[in-house]
């Protein structure tokens, strides 16, 4: 039999489906604890988590080993996407308005030029103790962009650490499966929704089949904010590179990897590479799939599929 918790987290819904063998199984506030251990250490939303009093400058933080992990792999898809992903882009994240801090409104070249000044994980390192080193006291972090996918990854360790077999975890649509649905008898499927919401019943481009992976998917369709001011349209997605948002032909990526953290990590990379660029960098890289949808300069929407992907389509 399955049971279903689901709730608030992390700013986002979650749904979550594990096969119990017995009634009084329930792993609701095992589930809630991963929640709440993590926010306490990568949460820029929570004004005591070690984030925020790094992100402050607060003297003899030492971090844990989750934002340990965060961080040392954010530092490896920096290194793999030359810098176009970058968690260092707090501040930016934050004056655009898509932060916890209060946006700027009419932000002009100049102040984003200022910010970036500040701005670039190679001006951070972490020693072997645990202790953060800023190059510049007001660079800040922000892992949004890989921790819901952290954390299911988390929740997954834990039921696999009580031998649940079958599961899919779902936060905020990004995804983690293990076995099967054991419901239906067949792998999970998950459903991709389009980029182009025409109506407002959600959309859905493709349907596909999961077993033993994670899925995420970025896109510039849902997340905006708009100046109160000039009423200009910014989508959340940020390139480090520039600091502004992101103005480029991809409507939304989908990434499948062996790990949601991964899979969280670089469907927020692809949205902010060019093209071309990314779709080498996925030729390169043997443990990850993706599924790229884009404009082309007539305005017809294009896909782009590496094979794995495309072999989980139904």
């Amino acid at each position: 039999m399955m049971r279903t918790n689901s709730g608030y987290a992390l700013g986002t819904t979650y749904a979550i489906k594990y096969e119990i063998q017995n009634e009084k199984e329930d792993y609701k506030s095992d589930i809630e604890n991963v929640f709440h251990e993590v926010n306490q250490s990568i949460s820029a939303y929570i004004p005591t988590s070690d984030i925020s009093r790094i992100n402050r400058g607060e003297e003899g933080v030492k971090i844990d080993d989750y934002f340990k992990t965060v961080y040392e792999f954010s530092r490896e898809v920096y290194e793999k996407t030359d810098g176009y992903f970058d968690p260092s882009v707090g501040a930016l994240v934050n004056a655009w308005g898509f932060g916890p801090e209060k946006p700027i409104n009419n932000l002009t070249d100049k102040q984003v030029d200022s910010i970036m000044a500040f701005t670039g994980f190679d001006k951070v390192k972490v020693s072997n103790e645990g202790k953060v080193f800023k190059e510049h006291p007001s660079l800040t972090f922000d892992f949004n962009s890989l921790g819901k996918g952290y954390a299911i990854d988390l929740i997954g360790e834990m039921f696999d650490e009580k031998g649940v077999k079958n599961y899919i975890i779902e936060v905020g649509g990004e995804i983690l499966t293990k076995g099967k649905n054991t419901k239906k008898l067949k792998k999970w499927t998950v459903a991709i929704d389009s980029p182009i919401q025409e109506s407002e019943e959600r959309q859905y481009i493709e349907v596909i089949t999961l077993e033993n992976k994670a899925m995420a998917t970025s896109g510039n369709y849902r997340k905006y904010r708009v100046d109160p001011e000039t009423g200009d349209h910014y989508v959340h997605i940020l390139n480090a590179k520039t600091g502004y948002p992101m103005k480029n032909n991809v409507l939304s990526v989908s990434v499948i990897a062996d790990n949601c953290m991964k899979a969280d990590a670089y469907a927020t990379a692809f949205m902010v590479m060019p093209y071309e660029k990314t779709k080498k960098l996925l030729s390169e890289l043997k443990d990850v799939d993706a599924y790229v949808v884009s404009r082309d300069q007539y305005g017809n929407i294009q896909k782009y599929t590496t094979k794995g992907f495309q072999d989980l389509i139904e």
